[in-house]
């Protein structure tokens, strides 16, 4: 019973979510979708930095959180506005060294390493990473693109937990994820690809060698990402990252298979299929 409650609480905050994400990705300008992007990265970043002080080492969670936050909009002003050419790569150069310049403060200069390294972490892996949206917004086509790479990624999520509640025998990697398995993930990977290859008509210009491709790669990626995290987790003896989303756990939990997802299919737009 408690697992249909929590199965249900899950599906409504994934119809809840994706109509949101929907209504800002095709409907909004492209500022307001930054600015929800900045909030994920920002929750995202909370949870992130919250697991590592679970673990008791220091960080400059909320200075770093705004450092986060700022990314997508710096990215934004990059591609949205004329004269703000390498504002990123500046940026994160700026960002980087006041990390360092900021452990020049403490009194304690114990574990600073570790400090400036799981900070740098999270800002690559959650901020820069995750905001890579907002430059697949500015292509050609941008909504449909965005839509159709979350809709592959997380069609594998949605095929990996259900075949994998169903038929799922043999775990993965139980070290890192003990309720993940081999028959789920193969479900996840056959859930991606079909959905990317039924994503013909909505990108006419991806021919079927392209769509196929991309159903693997992306249905790969979205599970190295779920599992990356779940490493994260488990180093920090932490069952959910957050509990922000009622049926998932925190907002790191939803975001976790795109933040690969994301940035090698904005190359893969760019370079491969230019």
């Amino acid at each position: 019973m408690a697992d249909n409650r929590s199965l249900t609480k899950r599906i409504v905050t994934s119809v809840l979510m994706l109509t949101l994400v929907g209504l800002v990705t095709f409907f909004f300008p492209n500022w307001v979708f930054t600015l929800l992007a900045s909030y994920l990265v920002g929750i995202g970043l909370f949870e992130f930095f919250s697991m590592i002080e679970n673990k008791n080492i220091f960080v400059y969670k909320y200075i770093a959180i705004a450092i986060g936050m700022l990314v997508p909009i710096i990215i934004y002003l990059q591609h949205g506005y004329e004269g703000y050419a390498g504002l990123e790569p500046f940026y994160i150069v700026l960002a980087c060294l006041f990390i360092f310049v900021l452990q020049f403060t403490r009194k304690d200069g114990s574990q600073a390493l570790v400090s400036i390294a799981v900070t740098l972490l999270g800002l690559l892996y959650i901020a820069w990473f995750f905001s890579f949206f907002i430059k697949l917004k500015f292509l050609p086509n941008g909504a449909r693109l965005v839509s159709f790479v979350i809709l592959v990624t997380k069609m594998g999520d949605v095929g990996a937990f259900f075949i994998g509640k169903a038929i799922g025998r043999h775990n993965l990697i139980p070290r890192i994820s003990p309720h993940k398995t081999i028959e789920g993930t193969i479900g996840g990977l056959i859930s991606s690809v079909l959905t990317s290859l039924a994503s013909k008509s909505y990108l006419p210009g991806l021919s079927w060698p392209h769509l196929l491709f991309l159903g693997i790669l992306l249905g790969i990626l979205a599970q190295v990402g779920d599992l990356a995290e779940s490493l994260l987790k488990r180093d920090c003896a932490m069952k959910d990252s957050g509990k922000n989303l009622s049926g998932f756990g925190g907002v790191l939990d939803l975001i976790d298979s795109l933040i690969f997802t994301a940035p090698i299919f904005y190359f893969y737009v760019v370079v491969v299929m230019r």
